[in-house]
């Protein structure tokens, strides 16, 4: 492909609107265009290596045995009702009446439709165990639609589902995906760490995500410095403590903390550490309030707490609350005298003696505050976020936390949908059973971005070889008759070799050339000038690195089959 005739949009400079490295280089690089908040196209760079990543899936889909198909992207509300999801998903399903003012919503995921077929054709355990997926445009409307493809409302997934007759056929299908998903982000050229994660409005009670470690990562993994145990921040579980304070009970005190309102304001204030305060924070949690205490250097897991309250999420209630239940505005709360609310608190609080809390009084607190004797709780449990240095909760070393971004995550649904949706086979035995599933998404947008994210450099994108939108990248610095004739055969002989060539034949200065392909980002860089001709070769750059060397033009193809030998590039 000759650049002459190819859309590149680069950008000189970075653009307002990116906020993160991958938004920013796919911005300047040409590959997408923003056309809505959230929603992207893909120009000709950027869908190249859209479909590179595609084929990489459908490879390693179709080598673990999942059949591709390809449903609707609208679906009607009728299925999304059978399960509950309807009303339960929120504002991020986006609904829409058609015509005859029939409802339907754009699909952010698919297990309504799929579970739907699948009763309608499969009825024998000998059809079993049965695995589909599809690569399609899925649709969420993110209240905060931000990053550029990290989190978009529209956006490119791979998503696949299992059926199998019991939980250990099940168990299988979800390590064979497991692996499946190993072999892709490996194959991608991707650092990545599968984790422990919350199962969300998915559902179902195991999963892991796939996370690409990289400094600017939204998320958080927490993993052990010694063994295999990893979770995401949401998901990673805190033991309760093996000590508790053995210091004597001291005498409760009132004291006045005026205008002292956050931790570090009041512990100043007390000339105390954050270890020896504890915080009480309301939540809204469905239609009840509650009061969840944790210590002061701690900060509440909110996934954690609405698991506990088996509710899809909760939410900080607002300062008129605040106000309502405790008497007094926000910063003041303690759980001495709280009513009309369930107190709970995380595990280090239970340990703890002699402590200062909210006094339900604006500007006041209480000191020496001990569990039992002046205030109860109604349960203990794990609802604050791990910190590094916390022992890990499985086997020994202590937890360690890195940023990382979520590519993909497979999840064991059980029987959730098919229990709702009545999708049942028949057994060995001719009665029926429900059907156990699992299901199993890639972002794929979000993994060329997390590529980014993880290879580049100050100058632009440094592409892993199999997902480069090309291989090659032919730039000729002059426009000399000796110079374009050995480029157009250097071009006609790589392409033969079965390199995805690009050719800059554009007339540009050379140094416009050289900026926009290291912003680019293709692998190899092969220069061809006037002077380098003269001396009877031209000038390999390997954009990873910058390492340069010259070559003569015929023994070009043999040297650049050596050095992709370890790597996907396909070459005749």
């Amino acid at each position: 492909m000759k650049t002459s005739q190819l859309l590149i949009p680069t950008l000189r400079d970075d653009p307002g609107e990116a906020e993160t490295v991958s938004h920013r280089l796919m911005l300047r690089a040409g590959l997408i265009r923003k056309v809505a908040a959230g929603i992207y196209t893909y120009l000709p760079l950027g869908l190249r290596v859209i479909r590179k990543i595609e084929q990489i899936i459908r490879e390693e889909m179709n080598r673990a045995g999942a059949q591709e198909l390809l449903m609707p992207i609208a679906s009607p509300a009728e299925l999304w009702k059978e399960t509950g999801r309807w009303d339960y998903y929120g504002k991020e399903l986006l609904r829409f009446k058609d015509r005859h003012e029939r409802d339907f919503c754009l699909g952010p995921t698919h297990e309504e439709v799929i579970t739907d077929l699948f009763r309608r054709e499969v009825r024998s355990y000998r059809q079993l165990p049965l695995n589909f997926y599809q690569i399609q445009t899925k649709f969420r409307d993110e209240i905060r639609p931000r990053f550029g493809l990290m989190r978009g409302r529209e956006f490119i997934m791979k998503d696949a589902y299992s059926f199998d007759l019991d939980e250990a056929g099940a168990k299988i299908s979800y390590q064979n995906m497991y692996d499946a998903y190993t072999r892709i982000f490996t194959r991608c050229g991707l650092t990545f760490r599968a984790v422990e994660a919350d199962t969300g409005l998915i559902g179902g009670d195991v999963s892991h995500e796939f996370m690409v470690l990289a400094d600017t990562g939204e998320a958080m993994v927490a993993y052990s410095d010694h063994g295999s145990y990893a979770a995401n921040l949401e998901r990673a579980e805190v033991l309760p403590p093996t000590e508790s304070d053995t210091a004597p009970l001291l005498p409760l005190t009132l004291i006045a903390t005026p205008q002292r309102r956050t931790v570090d304001e009041v512990t100043a204030f007390l000339q105390i550490t954050p270890r020896h305060l504890v915080k009480t924070l309301l939540y809204k949690a469905g239609t009840e309030s509650v009061a969840v205490l944790i210590r002061g250097d701690h900060e509440v897991n909110e996934v954690k707490l609405a698991r506990l309250l088996k509710v899809t999420d909760v939410a900080l209630s607002d300062p008129e609350t605040v106000q309502r239940l405790t008497g007094c505005p926000p910063g003041f709360a303690g759980p001495i005298g709280l009513q009309q609310v369930r107190i709970l608190a995380d595990w280090a609080v239970q340990g703890m003696k002699n402590v200062v809390i909210g006094a339900n009084k604006a500007d006041t607190h209480y000191q020496n505050a001990n569990v039992d004797r002046d205030f109860t709780v109604e349960q203990f449990a794990d609802l604050r976020n791990a910190q590094a240095g916390d022992p890990s909760p499985r086997g020994s070393g202590v937890l360690t936390l890195a940023k990382g971004i979520e590519v993909g995550q497979v999840f064991l649904l059980g029987t959730k949908y098919s229990d709702k949706m009545n999708a049942t086979i028949l057994d060995e035995h001719g009665k029926e059973r429900l059907a156990i599933m699992g299901c199993y998404g890639i972002g794929v947008g979000r993994t060329a971005a997390a590529a980014i994210e993880q290879h580049h450099d100050d100058k632009g994108i440094i592409w892993p070889f199999p997902i480069a939108p090309f291989h090659l990248h032919l730039l000729t610095v002059s426009q000399s008759e000796r110079t374009t004739e050995t480029a157009a055969r250097l071009y006609s002989e790589l392409t033969a070799a079965g390199f995805d060539v690009l050719w800059d034949d554009r007339s540009d200065r050379a140094g416009v050339k050289f900026n926009d392909a290291d912003l680019i980002g293709i692998p190899f860089q092969i220069v061809v000038g006037d002077k380098g001709l003269a001396d009877g070769i031209v000038e390999l750059k390997i954009r990873r690195g910058g390492d340069k060397s010259r070559i003569a033009p015929g023994n070009l193809s043999t040297h650049l089959r050596t050095l992709c030998t370890a790597t996907d590039i396909p070459t005749a």
